[in-house]
């Protein structure tokens, strides 16, 4: 399958329920020019020289994790990244769950094409931190992929309203300097493939960093007292 293809099957998925498809992005910080749920040819374990990302200025004693790194789940990577021309964000990313789900499971409500549930639906969880000196409110953490098993990044999938057992997608408004959140970001594998790795990777000329560990069924959600309660509560469009 080539890139193009696997973009065309996952930008069709969930129809009303997403924001905007389109192959480019202007501005990949901003939800309102970002692809959803799209699918890259570009393979997740390219090697390459110098990169954008390798001449980013970021403030005193922040170091970055090397490109390429190979990281277990509950691991922190530090990197930087152009969020929009002349804006830097610099982060911490742990990511801390890869979760494999299911529609009957987590989309109760919602109405799925045929050609929709020729995917398979997986969350990745992560808490990030602000490291940089730039508010970097509700911006989407768009160079977190999901890597399938055929080497091929999937881009996580932008929702038109709020979907409740994967929930935030995006920084809060104020994000600061020094902030911190828990996002959950969900990824529609075409072909009912894999996950293998989550991997950031900015730009294409970037070597990914990933994540590896063990892919576990998504904890049941909360109610407003921050108890369990039945998936099937969650996952209506709004």
């Amino acid at each position: 399958m080539t890139g193009r293809l696997s973009r065309a099957l996952v930008c069709g998925v969930l129809g009303l329920a997403l924001v905007g498809c389109s192959d480019d992005s202007d501005d990949p910080g901003d939800p309102e020019n970002s692809t959803s749920g799209a699918s890259s040819s570009a393979s997740g374990s390219d090697s390459g020289s110098a990169s954008p990302s390798d001449s980013l200025l970021v403030p005193d004693g922040v170091e970055l994790t090397d490109q390429g790194a190979s990281l277990e789940v509950g691991e922190t990577a530090t990197v930087a990244y152009e969020v929009r021309q002349g804006i830097v964000g610099v982060l911490d990313i742990t990511v801390s769950r890869l979760e494999k789900t299911s529609f009957e499971e987590s989309f109760v409500g919602w109405d799925l094409s045929d050609e929709t549930r020729t995917a398979k639906p997986y969350f990745v969880r992560a808490t990030v931190a602000n490291r940089g000196e730039t508010d970097l409110a509700e911006l989407r953490l768009q160079p977190l992929y999901a890597l399938d098993a055929t080497d091929t990044l999937v881009e996580s999938t932008l929702f038109g309203s709020t979907f409740k057992p994967c929930n935030p997608d995006a920084f809060p408004a104020p994000f600061p300097p020094g902030a911190t959140v828990d996002l959950c970001l969900v990824y529609l594998v075409p072909n009912k493939g894999d996950l293998v790795a989550a991997s950031f990777r900015p730009t294409e000329t970037d070597i990914p960093i990933t994540w590896t560990g063990e892919v576990k069924k998504p904890k049941p959600p909360k109610d407003d007292k921050g108890k369990p309660k039945p998936r099937s509560a969650g996952g209506a469009a709004g």
